[in-house]
């Protein structure tokens, strides 16, 4: 799959590489802004089994 992607990018090494970064660093951006907000409800993290005594 990254192979794919890097021979599908246009430019030599340099340019290739800067938008490599460029398409990592948007798709954390995404996953922080739109993906893990929407998952976090969904996710067991508040249902603990210990109580507080």
């Amino acid at each position: 799959m990254y192979g794919w992607i890097w021979r599908h990018l246009p430019g030599n090494v340099w340019a290739k590489a800067l938008l490599s970064l460029a398409l990592v660093l948007a798709v954390i951006y995404i996953l922080f802004q739109y993906v893990f907000p929407w998952a976090e409800p969904l996710l067991p993290f508040n249902d603990v089994t210990v109580d507080n005594q």
